[in-house]
Formats: C-alpha cells, structure tokens, sequence
C-alpha cells in the first residue's frame, strides 16, 4: 500500500484537526437512495475497490483498507478495468488523493466524512429518488405567495394604495412596463387556489396580508371588509386541511405612511405597524398558528432604498441620477433598525398578550444567497464571510445575540445606529424559527478596487466584497430566466450547515425556494407546461436539504414552493414564470398545471 499522507491537494493540511473541525459527526455514505453498487476494478495495487455509480454532481470514491481514495465528479465516475486515477475537483481548484480514516476518526469506524467534504469543499449531494417519505415525520410542504403579487383587486372593497401601486404605474420601473392591478386575481379566485393546493397534497399555503386592506391608510379605522376577505381565505384553506402561514408584511407599504413620515425611515412606524400586527392576531390568530412578521427585510432594505429598483425607489447612486431622493450611505441601515425593533416589539406583544391562548410561533423570512470563496486565499475567505454579515447577519445576529456583525461595526461605523441595552434584551431570542428564502449561491471575493465604493457609497461597498456568479470566465452553474438565478442545489446544504453551525441551531423553515423560465408570447402553452428544469430543481434541492436534516442534523422543519401560481415579479413584471401553474394572462389568467405539479403529486402522496 502507498504510504498514508494527510491529504495531497496541492497543499498539505498539516493537522486532521483541520478536517474534523468541518465535521460534528460521521457518515457512512453519500446519500443515494440506498442504489449502491459494488464494482471490481485493477487499482495501480491490484485491490478491490469499492464504490458507486453516482448521479451528476455527486462525489466518487473508493475505499482501499482504512483509506479513501477520492476519483472525482460527476457522471463519469471510475471505468471498470481501469487504473485509478485522481481528478482535479473544478470547484476547488484541488487534486485530492488520499485521506485516511484513521486519522479522522481515533475509533478506526470507516466512515466517509460527507459532511466534512461539503462544507470544506462545495461538495453536493447526489440527486436520487426521494418523496415524502424520505423526511421527517411532520415535515411540511407548501407554496408560498404576496398580497400584491397574487391578489389584483387594488380598488376592491376599501383597499388603500400602497408604495408598490404608486412605482408599478411609474413609467420605466417596470421591465415590461405592466402593474399588479389584476395580477393573477387571487382576491376573486382564491376558491380555484385552494383547491389546487389540496389537489397536489399541500400541507400550508404562505400568503401575506395587504396591510393597505385592514387599515387603509396605515392607522385609523379599521376595513372590515379587508379582514372579512382574509376570515374567508383562512376558513377556506383549513376546510381543505391546508395550514395558513400568514406574512404581515411583504413589501407593500401604505403609501398614506411613505408620504406622512417617510415610512421605515421613521421610528415611528413601529408602533404603526404593531398596532397593525396586533389586529390581526386579534381577527385571525384563533385559526393561524404561524406568523411572519416580514419577508425578506433585506431586500426591501436595498432594493428600496439603496439602490432604488423597487419601492420606494430611494436612492443617491451617481449624485441621484437613478433616483429623486435618498441617501445610499445612511437610509438602508435605518431602514434595517427600525424594521428590527419593529419586529421586537410585535414579538413582545404576541407573546405576552396571544401566544399562551393562541399557541402560534413567530419568526421572520430572511433571503440569503449562499457565498463560495472564489480562491482559498484569506483576503477572499475574509470577503465571504462579510459578503454574509452584510446579508444574513445583519439581521440574524441582532436577533440571535443582540447586536450587529462585528465587521458590520467597523466598517460602518457611526452610520450603523445603535441598539439601547434595553432594545438589545428585546431582540435577542425574539424569534419562535427562521424563514429562509434560498435560490441560489454566488462567488465572493474581496473588492481589491473599491471601485464599487466610489461608484456606489453605500453598503454594498461597505461590505468591501464582491459577490458574482462567475469564475474564470466561468458560470457556476447553469441559469434560470432570472439574471441572479443560478441553480446551484448544494449550497442549500451548505447554508443549513452555517446556520446550525453559526446560530446554534434553530429551527429553520424553508420559506421559499422555487425557479423561474421566461415568459415568452410566443411559446405554445402546451410546450410552456414542460418544465423539467423545474422538476430537477427541486428534486435536487430537496435531495441537498434532506441531507442536512437527516445526515448533518439541521433543523429544518418545512419547504414552501415559490410559487403556486406564475406571478406578477416585482420589478420583472410578468417576464418572469416562477409558478406551478402556467397562468394564461391573455385569457382571464387560467391556470394550467405544469409537469411539476404531477410530480409534486407523485412526491407528497408518496408513503415508501
């Protein structure tokens, strides 16, 4: 036998400590769906040889005594009769040969460290044949949707406008210059819907509450007819044994509030929106058990008054030449603060008034792309992780330990507000789980330049990363329709990992994961209902999540599909199909089931 080296790959690890501080326990083997097949090969020492035919994507090895001999990725795998032979791993740069389980485990037990590998490495879980049955006993499914992306209606029955009302019918906001006046017309349809999911097997249904419906204005009197439509659409879902999860806040601000006080630029808006979010614990929280105070506040963060795409449309990028008002160097961090406290002192309320008669759990859908380093060098190791501060963190961290991210501190300084001792003890353990909404994994580096800071000036630059989804010249990996969309399924193992790791393991729903195809006029319907990438997307997805859960032991308790239905898109308008259902905007937006929604089928009625 060659001699035993700790790892060739370029580089020497000088300690196996360095392999096993990626590890919190062993596995036997990449998950597969128990398809193993053992194949006999000459190796270079004339031994049996021992491994599997894998999936796109996913590890080969072979075991020769205590040793394991890595051979490479993908579909290729190890020809039978040949010799073996190393294979430089593309998304690490590194030639690994051989690792000895000796020396990963003292108690000589041959298990291959699959855990170690991905998180060290960006190694992905293999695709396979998993349903229902393959998680854990109450694991939930769902879809997930917005008020003003599904509703339409926006006159109906009281309804006040909203900040989204107001940018979708300025002209050039919009990529196709359309508006959510109709949407899908969920507010009429909403019948139709929930016989869908019922259909599939859906166990809850994710939908927000227009805050513009229960009080027009903001404050004030209350729309009874607002919470007389939300009465319905709850009782509706749970005769079908469908769970509501209930978003109170998804992006579509009263414009009455943006126009008195600047809205979350304003402290006080948190006792606007907590009388709000405690009229609805009040008319509906006796049927919902499960409360999302806001859906990717980061995003509304940045994309509203950073860089001014969405609404509000606030900005300074360029002396205002995108935008007529706003600072990008202050406003998104008091964006950020007030929606935090906002969020403490709702959590406060519910559990000190509703949560011991009510029962229900509270938390908050964060977005995160997962962050790879584009090179093992430090400077970018270092971006990385502040790539995350500047996302996940700005938000987590207060909520989990009570203030900001460190590099946060440093790098902002004075601009960054502060949390009184007071507002600290309030926030911190103020969440019942953690949404997630995940799509996708970008390369991060350090922005050596600073180009983006001059340019910008704002916290993009401060987090002194740069995020982008190539390398070499090189995608890494194949795209959706939308730009930010790569599909890269790993790294929703990777992003449980860090959160267990980081956040001393929470219980995690995946509040939204889904992708999108075009929506090009001229493709058939009928053609337009094959969306195989879908189902592969999911699948692969899926298969990454349930690995963390069942072999990394994350706490993940649910997965809700974005979307049910194709959708208005924000910004995107109605270029952009992320839905299950095809919806015929040209003919009264009937809904037409894709290939996903049998396979979904298939998936969740599935018991072995």
């Amino acid at each position: 036998m060659a001699k035993t080296r700790d790892m060739e790959a370029g580089r020497k690890l000088k300690s196996h400590h360095r392999i096993q501080r990626w590890a919190d326990k062993s596995y036997k083997r990449c998950h597969l769906g128990n398809k193993w097949k053992k194949l006999f090969a000459g190796s270079s020492h004339g031994k049996k040889i021992v491994t599997f035919v894998p999936n796109d994507g996913c590890l080969n090895y072979i075991e020769e005594n205590d040793e394991v001999l890595i051979v490479g990725f993908g579909r290729k795998g190890h020809a039978i009769g040949k010799p073996l032979r190393t294979r430089k791993l593309s998304k690490t740069g590194l030639n690994i040969r051989r690792i000895s389980y000796t020396m990963l485990f003292k108690s000589g037990i041959a298990n291959l460290v699959v855990s170690l590998l991905l998180v060290a490495f960006g190694i992905q879980t293999c695709s396979s044949q998993i349903n229902r049955a393959s998680f854990p006993k109450g694991f939930v499914f769902g879809t997930a949707s917005s008020a003003f992306q599904y509703e339409g209606a926006v006159k109906a029955d009281g309804r006040g406008p909203t900040v989204w009302d107001t940018f979708s019918h300025t002209f050039g906001k919009i990529l196709d210059n359309s508006n959510a006046d109709v949407a899908v017309d969920q507010y009429h349809r909403y019948p139709e819907d929930v016989q869908l999911m019922k259909d599939m097997g859906m166990d809850a249904y994710r939908f927000s509450i227009a805050w513009s419906r229960i009080f027009p204005n903001g404050t004030g009197q209350i729309n009874q007819a607002g919470v007389d439509h939300y009465n319905k659409l709850i009782d509706a879902l749970l005769a079908k044994g469908i769970e509501p999860y209930v978003t109170l806040y998804h992006w579509d601000l009263p414009q009455a509030l943006d126009d008195k006080y600047k809205g979350w630029l304003d402290r006080q808006i948190i006792n606007d929106f907590a009388t709000y979010a405690e009229t609805c614990f009040q008319k509906f929280g006796d049927r919902v058990k499960h409360w999302i105070t806001f859906n990717e506040p980061h995003t509304f963060t940045i994309q509203g008054y950073d860089v001014g795409l969405q609404a509000p449309g606030r900005c300074s990028i360029l002396l205002h030449l995108f935008c007529r008002a706003g600072n990008s160097a202050t406003e998104p961090y008091i964006v950020a603060h007030n929606a935090l406290l906002t969020h403490a002192k709702v959590a406060d309320i519910y559990r000190k008034k509703y949560k011991a008669k009510q029962g229900g759990s509270l938390g908050i859908a964060f977005d995160v792309i997962w962050y790879e380093s584009v090179s093992n060098s430090t400077e970018d190791a270092e971006a990385t992780q502040r790539a995350q501060d500047f996302q996940l963190g700005w938000f987590l961290d207060p909520l989990m330990f009570g203030d900001y991210p460190s590099s946060m501190r440093n790098r902002v300084g004075s601009r960054l507000p502060r949390f009184t001792s007071s507002e600290a003890a309030l926030l911190k353990g103020s969440l019942d789980f953690v949404g997630i909404n995940h799509y996708t994994t970008f390369y991060a580096q350090r922005n050596a330049t600073n180009l983006i800071g001059v340019v910008l000036n704002d916290s993009l630059a401060d987090a002194g990363a740069l995020t982008i989804p190539f390398k070499n010249g090189k995608p890494i990996a194949d795209r959706a329709n939308s730009i930010w969309l790569y599909i890269v399924p790993r790294g929703m193992r990777s992003l449980m990992n860090y959160i267990k790791q980081k956040y001393r393991n929470p219980t995690v729903i995946i509040t939204e994961n889904g992708m999108d195809d075009p929506n090009n006029r001229f493709t058939p319907i009928k053609e337009a209902l094959k969306d195989d990438k879908r189902i592969k997307y999911h699948n692969d997805y899926l298969t990454n999540l349930l690995a963390a859960i069942k072999e990394d032991g994350c706490n993940v308790k649910g997965y809700f599909v974005w979307s049910l239905l194709d959708n208005w898109e924000w910004a995107a308008g109605y270029t952009s199909r992320f839905g299950l259902y095809f919806v015929d905007y040209k003919d009264n937006q009937k809904r037409y089931p894709k290939n996903s929604v049998q396979w979904f089928k298939n998936f969740l009625n599935s018991t072995k």
